[in-house]
């Protein structure tokens, strides 16, 4: 047996029409706000209500500290209590859920809780229908007039009502009270107060939906609507096409006897309805919509401002009946193809031509044809006497229209077409970025700017194509002359030049970053680094050749080292010596000898040490060499680098510095207290022991 809450629950989501997630939600916010309304809660507590969907008991838990002494039960838990709750790893300081579901509320926590539910059921009402109804615009709905205002109708919808404004009425459909009506969803609209939906009688996608329900050609997709002019509540046109071969558009819509089209006409209130056949030639296709007028000719012409035109010629007898009363039909048949129509009779156009013959598009064989042109005038003058024409005085000037009118007609159109063509190319001179920036940017005077705006110009590529055009163009504008044109020509010129010189300074500092040395691939410098290294060898052997042979070398091989990365190899310039830079003093001893010096970094000027980079590996390959520039100095014994590993450099360093310590006097330095070598000076002479000297024997 269900229990009340089971049943009340239930009742509220039939009537209300609510899912039952959404009312557990509501009544789950109810219960909170009236736990906190009865505690007394901070808003910073976390609380919490669960509710079984079978039996309706509510649980509530609410979020407490676990604690060794309770002073607030409110807020604290003991440690104990925690544990028997589930919570078998709390430690004191933790924060857990705790069961504090109440047997009873208070009266005004219940007055709470049933303001709150009624709050979110109505919330979830609200939001439950505008997403019923949002996905219901442009489809049909069926409804009950409930008041009638002056500006609009309320419409019961069943659970909500709609408006259905008097912009949106019939003209001449009168309504009454708890009449039965179907209407056309404009738009569903958001508010405060729930959703507001706005209905319409007159939107030509009414007659679209009543054709999709009693069509089943249309519904299926067998037969598809083109296009729909409608003025309500007097006369519509459609224009349908078949997609199955075989099916006939206009009978499948009309129905047997009619019975279809009549059940569209009768909940439109007697609307006149034409069912027409879609055609891709557009000559024929406005020669149907002018139905049920009979045309006799339909030259086109699309002029590039002015739009596409329509030049319809009908007999004199279907005139009146191709415009339509008060020109409804040919206003809808207009709407209904998208061309501007101008109607003629046949012998107000055969006069037309008789007055056009020297024109050149003219076909000379007309134009010399006296017999047609004598039988044309005598049809005129019979037409304007009163007296009747036969069918074969219409056919005459049906030709003479034809070849006349016809050609003059053909022959402006394209002109149009070649003058849309250079429309086209002087739209494509525009660059892109004008088309982007608003007429603001030019800084025009007021009135020149607000007069530009006025003629729908927003953009400075607008402006600069109506320039493109030409100045009769630009003058032609309302409002503008040539002091204006001057003004804007001046405006756009110095614009223009700005812009130019920005890209000018782009364009220039993207050739500074392109003329960048481009680095070689190792592919590229691997066969010239062979070479290279090849040559080098050849001439290091040389020279330490000479050396050795004792023969005079004029210049020393200036010696360059090979950087290798992973995407390149380079040369870097390692040590250029000039003769001038350095010198190798040799011993008195190894006078007249020639030996290989060793360069000492210690002894070496700091500009010069600061060029110089050690050289770790000799079975590194032979650097690149690199001849510095000479420069005119005395001769003077070369300096020569011998290229050595580290450890043959550390002991070709203590072997200097033995050699240099060879002969050479000992003296004792009384301030660093140990033997020293008694240094020679350049220029000095050497002096002799004095007695005081220690005798070195005692040492």
């Amino acid at each position: 047996m269900k229990s009340e809450f089971i049943l009340a629950f239930n009742e509220i989501c039939e009537s209300r029409g609510l899912p039952k997630e959404d009312v557990f939600e509501a009544l789950k916010t109810a219960l909170v706000s009236a736990f906190r309304r009865d505690a007394n809660l901070s808003t910073n507590q976390r609380v919490t209500a669960e509710i079984d969907p079978r039996t309706g008991e509510p649980t509530i838990y609410t979020e407490k500290e676990v604690v060794d002494d309770v002073l607030d039960h409110r807020t604290e838990v003991a440690l104990t209590a925690a544990r028997k709750e589930g919570h078998t790893d709390a430690q004191l300081g933790d924060v857990v859920m705790i069961d504090s579901t109440t047997e009873s509320f208070g009266r005004i926590a219940a007055q709470t809780a049933k303001q709150v539910l009624l709050q979110r059921v109505r919330e979830a009402e609200r939001e439950h229908l505008f997403e019923d109804f949002s996905g219901r615009e442009g489809e049909l709905v069926n409804g009950t007039v409930q008041s009638i205002s002056g500006q609009h109708i309320t419409i019961g919808l069943g659970r909500t009502e709609a408006i259905l404004p008097k912009s949106q009425q019939v003209q001449g459909e009168r309504y009454r009270a708890h009449d039965k009506i179907r209407v056309y969803v404009l738009e569903v609209r958001r508010t405060s107060r729930g959703p507001q939906i706005v209905v319409s009688r007159n939107h030509r996608n009414l007659l679209r939906r009543l054709l999709e329900l009693e069509v089943p050609e249309i519904y299926n997709g067998q037969v598809d609507i083109k296009s729909i002019a409608r003025e309500a509540g007097q006369r519509s046109k459609v224009a349908v096409q078949a997609l199955q071969h075989g099916v006939d558009p206009v009978g499948a819509c009309v129905g047997m006897r009619g019975v279809r089209i009549q059940s569209i006409v009768r909940e439109l209130n007697d609307e006149k309805i034409d069912v027409i056949e879609w055609d891709n030639d557009q000559r024929v296709f406005i020669a149907k919509a002018l139905s049920p007028a009979r045309v006799s000719h339909v030259f086109l012409e699309e002029h590039p401002e002015e739009g596409k035109t329509a030049i319809v010629i009908v007999p004199d007898d279907q005139l009146s009946l191709a415009i339509g009363r008060e020109g409804q039909n040919a206003r809808l048949a207009a709407k209904l193809t998208g061309w501007r129509i101008d109607i003629k009779n046949l012998t107000e156009a055969a006069s037309d031509a008789l007055n056009s013959l020297d024109h050149p598009a003219v076909d000379p064989k007309i134009a010399k044809d006296t017999v047609l042109l004598t039988q044309a005038r005598t049809i005129l003058d019979k037409k304007q006497m009163g007296r009747p024409i036969t069918a074969e005085d219409y056919q005459a000037l049906d030709r003479l229209v034809a070849n006349v009118e016809g050609r003059i007609i053909a022959e402006r159109a394209q002109g149009y077409e070649v003058m849309r063509k250079q429309r086209a190319e002087l739209r494509k001179r525009v660059p892109e970025s004008a088309w982007q920036q608003p007429l603001d940017v030019l800084d025009l005077p007021g009135r020149i700017h607000n007069l530009l705006l006025d003629t729908n110009v927003n953009t400075v590529g607008d402006l600069i194509y109506i320039l493109e055009m030409g100045d009769d163009y630009f003058l032609k504008l309302r409002g503008l002359g040539e002091k204006a044109l001057e003004t804007v020509k001046e405006t756009l010129a110095a614009y223009q030049s700005a812009q130019i010189a920005a890209v000018a300074a782009q364009d220039a500092a993207v050739v500074e970053v392109d003329a960048a040395p481009a680095v070689a691939t190792p592919a590229e410098e691997a066969p010239a680094l062979e070479d290279t290294l090849a040559r080098q060898e050849a001439e290091v052997a040389e020279f330490l050749e000479a050396i050795t042979e004792g023969a005079a070398v004029e210049q020393v091989p200036v010696i360059e080292r090979i950087v290798q990365t992973e995407d390149m190899v380079t040369t870097v310039p390692d040590i250029i010596l000039a003769e001038e830079e350095a010198e190798v003093e040799l011993d008195e001893e190894e006078e007249g000898e020639t030996i290989a010096g060793v360069l000492d970094l210690d002894e070496v000027e700091p500009e010069v040490a600061d060029t110089l980079t050690p050289i770790d590996d000799l079975s590194a390959p032979i650097f690149v060499v690199e001849e510095a520039p000479p420069k005119p100095a005395p001769k003077k014994k070369p300096a020569v680098v011998i290229v050595r590993t580290a450890a043959e450099e550390a002991a070709a360093e203590e072997e200097a510095k033995r050699k240099k310590r060879k002969g050479q006097p000992l003296v004792y330095n009384e301030e660093l207290d140990q033997v020293v070598v008694d240094r020679k000076r350049k220029g000095g002479k050497h002096t002799a022991w004095d007695e005081d000297d220690i005798d070195l024997g005692e040492l």
